[in-house]
Protein backbone atom coordinates (compact mmCIF):
# COMPACT_ATOMS: atom_id res chain seq x y z
CA UNK A 1 0.00 0.00 0.00
CA UNK A 2 1.55 3.29 -1.50
CA UNK A 3 0.05 6.83 -0.97
CA UNK A 4 0.87 10.11 -2.11
CA UNK A 5 -0.66 12.64 0.41
CA UNK A 6 1.82 15.69 -0.26
CA UNK A 7 -0.73 18.10 -0.88
CA UNK A 8 -3.75 16.67 0.02
CA UNK A 9 -4.66 15.57 3.48
CA UNK A 10 -8.13 14.60 2.16
CA UNK A 11 -8.40 11.83 5.28
CA UNK A 12 -7.72 14.88 7.78
CA UNK A 13 -9.91 17.15 6.11
CA UNK A 14 -13.50 17.77 5.17
CA UNK A 15 -12.91 19.28 1.98
CA UNK A 16 -16.56 18.06 0.69
CA UNK A 17 -16.98 21.81 0.71
CA UNK A 18 -14.49 22.54 -2.46
CA UNK A 19 -17.13 20.36 -4.40
CA UNK A 20 -20.52 20.51 -5.42
CA UNK A 21 -20.76 16.74 -5.86
CA UNK A 22 -22.79 14.30 -2.81
CA UNK A 23 -19.78 12.90 -1.17
CA UNK A 24 -20.54 10.78 1.86
CA UNK A 25 -19.05 9.87 5.59
CA UNK A 26 -16.52 6.62 5.24
CA UNK A 27 -19.57 4.71 7.08
CA UNK A 28 -18.04 1.82 9.29
CA UNK A 29 -21.49 0.33 10.68
CA UNK A 30 -25.31 0.50 10.12
CA UNK A 31 -26.34 3.54 12.05
CA UNK A 32 -25.68 7.04 11.01
CA UNK A 33 -23.66 9.53 13.51
CA UNK A 34 -25.38 12.85 15.04
CA UNK A 35 -22.16 14.71 14.59
CA UNK A 36 -21.17 15.54 10.70
CA UNK A 37 -17.76 15.02 11.51
CA UNK A 38 -16.06 13.97 8.61
CA UNK A 39 -13.83 10.98 8.51
CA UNK A 40 -13.91 10.81 12.61
CA UNK A 41 -10.69 9.26 13.15
CA UNK A 42 -11.80 6.02 15.82
CA UNK A 43 -9.44 6.12 18.73
CA UNK A 44 -9.15 2.66 20.75
CA UNK A 45 -8.87 2.39 24.46
CA UNK A 46 -5.32 2.59 24.93
CA UNK A 47 -4.51 5.57 22.65
CA UNK A 48 -7.67 7.78 24.44
CA UNK A 49 -5.39 7.15 27.52
CA UNK A 50 -2.18 8.09 25.73
CA UNK A 51 -3.80 10.67 24.69
CA UNK A 52 -5.47 12.01 28.44
CA UNK A 53 -1.90 11.38 29.62
CA UNK A 54 -0.49 13.41 27.22
CA UNK A 55 -2.36 16.95 28.40
CA UNK A 56 -4.54 16.50 25.33
CA UNK A 57 -8.11 15.50 26.53
CA UNK A 58 -9.31 18.94 25.08
CA UNK A 59 -8.49 17.16 21.65
CA UNK A 60 -10.74 14.50 21.91
CA UNK A 61 -14.41 14.10 21.10
CA UNK A 62 -17.44 11.13 21.23
CA UNK A 63 -19.85 9.95 18.50
CA UNK A 64 -23.10 8.76 18.96
CA UNK A 65 -25.23 7.02 16.25
CA UNK A 66 -29.39 7.47 15.67
CA UNK A 67 -30.87 4.03 15.70
CA UNK A 68 -32.74 2.53 13.42
CA UNK A 69 -33.76 -1.29 14.70
CA UNK A 70 -34.13 -2.51 18.29
CA UNK A 71 -30.27 -2.15 19.09
CA UNK A 72 -31.34 1.06 20.92
CA UNK A 73 -31.99 3.06 24.02
CA UNK A 74 -34.60 6.11 24.25
CA UNK A 75 -33.03 9.03 25.18
CA UNK A 76 -34.83 12.89 25.37
CA UNK A 77 -37.28 11.04 22.88
CA UNK A 78 -34.54 10.32 20.75
CA UNK A 79 -33.44 6.26 19.54
CA UNK A 80 -29.78 5.76 20.07
CA UNK A 81 -27.65 2.96 19.18
CA UNK A 82 -27.00 0.83 22.46
CA UNK A 83 -25.52 -2.62 23.80
CA UNK A 84 -28.14 -4.01 26.28
CA UNK A 85 -29.35 -0.42 26.74
CA UNK A 86 -26.05 1.24 27.21
CA UNK A 87 -25.59 4.25 24.50
CA UNK A 88 -22.70 3.04 22.63
CA UNK A 89 -19.84 5.59 20.98
CA UNK A 90 -16.83 5.99 19.46
CA UNK A 91 -13.93 8.78 20.69
CA UNK A 92 -12.04 10.60 18.14
CA UNK A 93 -9.85 13.44 17.05
CA UNK A 94 -11.69 16.84 17.14
CA UNK A 95 -12.12 18.74 13.88
CA UNK A 96 -12.22 22.28 13.89
CA UNK A 97 -12.58 24.49 11.40
CA UNK A 98 -8.53 25.60 9.76
CA UNK A 99 -7.34 27.83 7.54
CA UNK A 100 -5.84 24.72 4.59
CA UNK A 101 -5.21 24.97 1.13
CA UNK A 102 -5.53 21.23 -0.20
CA UNK A 103 -5.35 20.51 -3.97
CA UNK A 104 -3.42 23.86 -5.02
CA UNK A 105 -6.88 25.47 -3.59
CA UNK A 106 -6.64 29.26 -2.22
CA UNK A 107 -6.65 29.49 1.81
CA UNK A 108 -10.23 28.18 2.51
CA UNK A 109 -11.78 27.30 5.86
CA UNK A 110 -12.47 23.60 6.47
CA UNK A 111 -12.69 21.24 9.15
CA UNK A 112 -9.24 19.28 9.97
CA UNK A 113 -7.83 17.57 12.33
CA UNK A 114 -6.42 18.89 15.52
CA UNK A 115 -2.90 17.79 14.84
CA UNK A 116 -2.81 18.72 11.14
CA UNK A 117 -0.93 21.52 10.82
CA UNK A 118 -2.54 23.99 8.33
CA UNK A 119 0.52 25.27 6.42
CA UNK A 120 2.65 22.00 5.38
CA UNK A 121 -0.72 19.51 5.21
CA UNK A 122 1.09 17.30 7.53
CA UNK A 123 0.16 15.54 10.77
CA UNK A 124 2.14 17.29 13.50
CA UNK A 125 2.16 13.41 15.80
CA UNK A 126 3.04 11.27 13.15
CA UNK A 127 5.39 8.40 13.83
CA UNK A 128 5.23 9.35 17.32
CA UNK A 129 3.69 7.68 20.29
CA UNK A 130 0.09 8.94 19.74
CA UNK A 131 0.32 8.58 16.22
CA UNK A 132 -3.28 6.79 16.04
CA UNK A 133 -3.39 3.10 14.37
CA UNK A 134 -6.40 3.97 12.28
CA UNK A 135 -4.38 6.64 11.11
CA UNK A 136 -1.14 4.52 10.30
CA UNK A 137 -2.90 1.89 8.49
CA UNK A 138 -5.33 4.11 6.31
CA UNK A 139 -6.64 3.21 4.00
CA UNK A 140 -5.87 -0.60 4.55
CA UNK A 141 -8.97 -1.57 6.37
CA UNK A 142 -11.03 0.13 3.02
CA UNK A 143 -9.19 -1.92 0.76
CA UNK A 144 -8.89 -5.28 2.64
CA UNK A 145 -13.13 -4.29 2.44
CA UNK A 146 -13.18 -3.09 -1.00
CA UNK A 147 -14.34 -0.25 0.10
CA UNK A 148 -13.45 3.32 -1.79
CA UNK A 149 -10.62 5.12 -0.09
CA UNK A 150 -10.83 9.15 0.40
CA UNK A 151 -7.53 8.72 -1.99
CA UNK A 152 -9.73 7.81 -4.58
CA UNK A 153 -12.35 10.08 -4.04
CA UNK A 154 -9.62 12.94 -4.00
CA UNK A 155 -8.55 11.17 -7.67
CA UNK A 156 -12.29 11.38 -9.10
CA UNK A 157 -13.00 15.01 -8.17
CA UNK A 158 -9.44 16.80 -7.90
CA UNK A 159 -7.44 14.55 -10.21
CA UNK A 160 -4.22 12.73 -9.70
CA UNK A 161 -2.83 10.07 -8.65
CA UNK A 162 -3.22 9.57 -4.59
CA UNK A 163 -3.27 6.03 -4.16
CA UNK A 164 -0.49 4.45 -6.06
CA UNK A 165 -0.74 0.69 -4.81
CA UNK A 166 -4.15 -0.73 -4.04
CA UNK A 167 -2.79 -3.75 -2.40
CA UNK A 168 -4.52 -4.74 0.79
CA UNK A 169 -1.99 -4.54 3.61
CA UNK A 170 -1.95 -6.90 6.57
CA UNK A 171 -4.38 -5.58 8.49
CA UNK A 172 -7.62 -6.92 10.90
CA UNK A 173 -10.36 -5.22 10.50
CA UNK A 174 -11.67 -3.41 13.73
CA UNK A 175 -15.23 -4.56 14.27
CA UNK A 176 -17.40 -6.68 15.73
CA UNK A 177 -17.58 -8.19 19.88
CA UNK A 178 -13.86 -7.96 19.79
CA UNK A 179 -14.39 -3.88 19.77
CA UNK A 180 -16.27 -3.11 22.26
CA UNK A 181 -14.55 -1.82 25.19
CA UNK A 182 -11.27 -1.67 22.92
CA UNK A 183 -12.46 0.49 20.24
CA UNK A 184 -16.55 0.87 20.79
CA UNK A 185 -17.74 2.05 24.10
CA UNK A 186 -20.96 1.42 26.10
CA UNK A 187 -22.06 4.24 28.81
CA UNK A 188 -23.17 2.43 32.36
CA UNK A 189 -25.58 5.57 33.00
CA UNK A 190 -28.02 6.32 30.18
CA UNK A 191 -29.14 8.73 32.70
CA UNK A 192 -26.31 10.79 32.46
CA UNK A 193 -26.12 10.87 28.84
CA UNK A 194 -30.33 12.07 28.55
CA UNK A 195 -29.72 16.00 28.60
CA UNK A 196 -26.70 15.84 26.14
CA UNK A 197 -27.85 13.70 22.92
CA UNK A 198 -29.54 17.61 21.71
CA UNK A 199 -26.09 18.95 22.08
CA UNK A 200 -24.70 16.18 20.03
CA UNK A 201 -26.81 16.37 17.22
CA UNK A 202 -26.55 20.15 17.18
CA UNK A 203 -22.88 20.19 17.01
CA UNK A 204 -22.87 22.03 20.59
CA UNK A 205 -20.53 19.22 23.02
CA UNK A 206 -19.40 21.22 25.88
CA UNK A 207 -15.85 20.67 27.13
CA UNK A 208 -17.94 18.56 30.41
CA UNK A 209 -19.74 16.49 27.44
CA UNK A 210 -16.98 15.44 25.90
CA UNK A 211 -14.77 14.69 29.07
CA UNK A 212 -17.89 12.45 30.72
CA UNK A 213 -17.32 10.40 27.29
CA UNK A 214 -13.36 10.12 27.22
CA UNK A 215 -13.57 9.67 30.89
CA UNK A 216 -15.95 6.28 30.53
CA UNK A 217 -13.72 5.34 27.43
CA UNK A 218 -10.74 5.41 28.89
CA UNK A 219 -12.42 3.48 31.98
CA UNK A 220 -13.80 0.97 29.92
CA UNK A 221 -12.21 -3.07 30.06
CA UNK A 222 -12.17 -5.06 26.88
CA UNK A 223 -14.43 -7.88 25.93
CA UNK A 224 -16.97 -6.02 28.29
CA UNK A 225 -19.24 -3.63 29.49
CA UNK A 226 -16.96 -2.84 32.98
CA UNK A 227 -16.24 0.83 33.52
CA UNK A 228 -13.95 0.71 36.22
CA UNK A 229 -15.10 3.94 38.44
CA UNK A 230 -12.07 5.04 40.00
CA UNK A 231 -10.00 5.37 36.53
CA UNK A 232 -13.27 7.25 35.28
CA UNK A 233 -12.86 10.06 38.15
CA UNK A 234 -8.94 9.86 37.85
CA UNK A 235 -9.62 10.60 34.00
CA UNK A 236 -12.59 13.20 34.40
CA UNK A 237 -10.40 15.27 36.46
CA UNK A 238 -7.62 15.53 34.13
CA UNK A 239 -9.47 16.01 31.06
CA UNK A 240 -11.81 18.64 32.72
CA UNK A 241 -8.41 20.45 33.42
CA UNK A 242 -6.64 19.94 30.12
CA UNK A 243 -5.63 23.10 28.52
CA UNK A 244 -3.21 21.71 25.10
CA UNK A 245 -2.04 23.63 22.56
CA UNK A 246 -4.40 21.69 20.30
CA UNK A 247 -7.33 22.69 22.25
CA UNK A 248 -6.01 26.72 22.62
CA UNK A 249 -5.55 26.54 18.79
CA UNK A 250 -9.63 25.02 18.56
CA UNK A 251 -10.26 27.36 20.32
CA UNK A 252 -8.89 30.07 18.31
CA UNK A 253 -10.15 28.80 15.16
CA UNK A 254 -13.55 28.51 15.95
CA UNK A 255 -13.58 32.36 16.83
CA UNK A 256 -12.22 33.16 13.76
CA UNK A 257 -13.21 31.30 11.56
CA UNK A 258 -15.68 33.55 8.88
CA UNK A 259 -17.59 30.37 7.17
CA UNK A 260 -16.69 27.14 6.40
CA UNK A 261 -16.06 26.64 2.72
CA UNK A 262 -15.35 30.27 2.54
CA UNK A 263 -11.91 31.96 1.28
CA UNK A 264 -9.49 32.48 4.67
CA UNK A 265 -8.52 35.85 3.49
CA UNK A 266 -8.47 37.01 7.10
CA UNK A 267 -7.37 33.91 8.60
CA UNK A 268 -4.62 34.64 11.89
CA UNK A 269 -1.14 33.45 10.94
CA UNK A 270 -1.45 29.25 11.95
CA UNK A 271 2.45 29.79 13.10
CA UNK A 272 1.15 32.41 15.61
CA UNK A 273 -1.74 30.02 16.32
CA UNK A 274 -0.23 26.98 16.97
CA UNK A 275 3.44 27.06 16.22
CA UNK A 276 4.52 29.98 18.40
CA UNK A 277 1.96 27.85 21.21
CA UNK A 278 3.83 24.68 21.33
CA UNK A 279 2.59 22.75 18.69
CA UNK A 280 5.43 20.16 17.43
CA UNK A 281 6.77 20.88 14.19
CA UNK A 282 6.03 18.08 11.24
CA UNK A 283 8.40 15.99 9.86
CA UNK A 284 8.56 17.15 5.86
CA UNK A 285 8.28 15.51 3.18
Amino acid sequence: MEVDCEGCAGCCIDWRPLTGRDIDHERTGPFDPFDDSYNLVPLGREEIRGFVEAGYGDALRPRLWRATDDRSVTLDGVDVAAIDGRPVFFVGLRKPPKPVAPFDRPPTWLRSCAFLDPTTLQCRIHDGDLYPDACSTYPGENLLLSTETECERVERVHGGRRLLDDEPPDVTPRFGPDAVGERVFAHPEPDRVAGRVERFRDGELTPADRAEFVAVAAASSPGTLAVNGDRYEQVLETVLEADSWAGRAIETWERAVEGIGERATDAPEPSDVEDADGAPPTPGW
